[in-house]
């Protein structure tokens, strides 16, 4: 059983008590005495009754006989109180357990709470080492819960913890700890016979299976899915019985990001590799927050070419890490990180700053073309943070292009539709994303006034190898025209790509085929060089310097 945790009671609450404890002790006092004199006078009084009536004695004393029917009544009136009190003190305990079954579960599902959890498995871990058996510890989270909750609302989401709870009920061991934390994350806790992973497995299926069953609600069928991390204390470290319990904890809690990290609607054990790899996460936030402040992340820039001239118009910027522990690092590392921990914001303005103050010296007719992470967009006050960046850098609207990704659009277009309208009254471009793979409907290209959109580059990069893609890009390409939108394509990797996407109309691209994105120095060389040669050159050649970049 969890030990109790009661609240301090107050002087104000203690005093009513007290009170109540002195009017019992005085009831019970009187009753005590009532019945000594009922003994005292009830005999005399009662003998000399009978000797009234059957020898016809003289009568009782007057003062005796009041005396007894006093006593009688101070006995009645005490049983009355001792019947009171047994009352009260039934009430008081079925309040007392009902107070501890609301400190110590979970209103909602009835499963231990966080309170009573950690008393509940130290004393499972406990009876588990003094039978010589194996204590096994299960994190559970729910998949996909709260975008559930957020499509049909609280009251559904909460039918769907109670049946999930039924559930795991329903296949653990009847002696197994269920507690809930809070949210869509559960903690298990049984005991099995040594070797225990098979065992468990078994049970782990099984709960998978079933949580993963559809839940029928008043108008649709709900699916959620877990996603499961184990530790057990086979695998735990010699550690006192206080810790352990922590120790598993922690331990099934990086198991269950592991599953979640493979595909979700799973169970993991517990690794040791799994520590190494949360150390180095750690140590890799730390350097990431150090790095900003040290002017670490730096911008790259890769060419933006009108396929029809060959000429470049613009860079798109790309982020960069210089390491000084992990070396160059590629943003597909960090990105995720960053918008994980908090600090996308920062490294994002950090970026375009420094992006601004490159493009600032560049010709200016070449545009600048930065990515916005979806977090960023949650942000109502962005566009006037975009704005003060272009007014610090003394740098004209016009030639930036903002790129958001097409999962922005799912999140909360009313946001997104101010926020374009903001960015477009300052005569900022605004270009939408990877378009092609699957957010945006046509009613929202509608509705949201983008200027450009770009090709998801899976898409143009497979255009020779795979037999779907030139159908894709030749429907985005119609639908383009068809919007009067300008399209970019992104992912040109080699001549017969080139070749291929200019049969479906007019673009400007990018990709490896022009170059690797390149530093703000390199880019700078470039530039000038490429100026100096056009500027040399007869007309002629710089048809042909063109001609050679398509």
């Amino acid at each position: 059983m969890p030990q109790q945790h009661r609240a301090p009671t107050s002087t104000a609450n203690r005093e009513p008590h007290r009170q109540r404890a002195e009017r019992d002790i005085i009831a019970l006092g009187i009753v005590v005495a009532a019945i000594l004199m009922f003994v005292g006078t009830g005999s005399t009084v009662l003998t000399t009754i009978a000797r009234s009536y059957l020898f016809g004695e003289a009568g009782t004393d007057r003062l005796l006989s009041n005396a007894l029917v006093l006593n009688i009544a101070l006995v009645i009136f005490g049983w009355r109180r001792y019947a009171e009190l047994t009352r009260e003190i039934a009430e008081r305990r079925h309040a007392e357990i009902a107070s501890q079954r609301l400190a110590e579960t979970d209103a909602l599902t009835g499963c231990l709470n966080r309170r009573s959890l950690d008393p509940a498995l130290d004393t499972l871990i406990e009876t588990a080492q003094k039978s010589g058996r194996v204590a096994v510890l299960l994190m559970i989270d729910l998949d996909g819960f709260k975008r559930s909750n957020d499509a049909h609302g609280h009251q559904i989401g909460d039918i769907v913890l109670c049946q999930t709870t039924d559930r795991i009920r329903a296949i653990m061991p009847d002696d197994a700890l269920i507690a809930r934390l809070g949210g869509d994350e559960f903690i298990c806790a049984m005991i099995l016979d040594a070797p225990a992973r098979s065992a468990a497995e078994t049970i782990l299926l099984r709960l998978n299976l079933a949580i993963a069953a559809p839940i029928e609600s008043a108008d649709s069928m709900i699916i959620v899915t877990a996603s499961i991390g184990v530790s057990s204390s086979e695998q735990a470290s010699v550690v006192p019985i206080f810790r352990l319990a922590q120790d598993l904890l922690h331990r099934a809690d990086l198991a269950m990001y592991e599953a979640k990290k493979n595909g979700r609607n799973r169970f993991c054990w517990f690794e040791d590799a799994m520590e190494q790899k949360l150390r180095l996460r750690r140590q890799f936030e730390t350097d990431m927050r150090d790095g900003i402040m040290r002017g670490e992340f730096v911008p790259y820039y890769e060419k933006q070419i009108d396929l029809e001239t060959g000429e470049v118009i613009g860079f798109e910027m790309l982020a960069r890490w210089h390491s000084p522990r992990f070396g160059l690092i590629n943003p597909e590392q960090f990105i995720s990180v960053a918008e994980e921990i908090g600090l996308i914001a920062q490294l994002s303005e950090s970026l375009i700053a420094q992006a601004l103050a490159d493009a600032g010296d560049w010709n200016p007719k070449l545009s600048l073309s930065v990515n916005i992470s979806p977090i960023q967009l949650r942000d109502p006050l962005f566009a006037q943070r975009i704005l003060k960046l272009l007014v610090q850098a003394n740098f004209p609207p016009s030639r930036l292009e903002i790129e958001i990704t097409e999962s922005c659009l799912h999140e909360n277009i009313e946001i997104v539709r101010s926020l374009i309208a903001s960015l477009q009254n300052q005569g900022v471009r605004v270009c939408l994303d990877d378009f092609g793979t699957g957010y945006a409907s046509l009613a929202q290209l509608r509705a949201l006034p983008f200027d450009r959109i770009k090709i998801d580059r899976s898409f143009v990069s497979t255009l020779i190898s795979n037999s779907e893609s030139p159908a894709i890009v030749e429907a985005i390409s119609s639908l383009a025209r068809s919007m009067d939108m300008p399209i970019t394509a992104e992912g040109i990797e080699s001549p017969e790509v080139l070749a291929q996407l200019r049969k479906f109309g007019k673009f400007n691209g990018q990709g490896y085929l022009y170059g690797q994105p390149r530093s703000a120095d390199d880019t700078r060389r470039e530039l000038s060089m490429q100026q100096l040669d056009e500027n040399d050159a007869p007309a002629h050649q710089t048809q042909n310097l063109k001609s050679a970049t398509t």
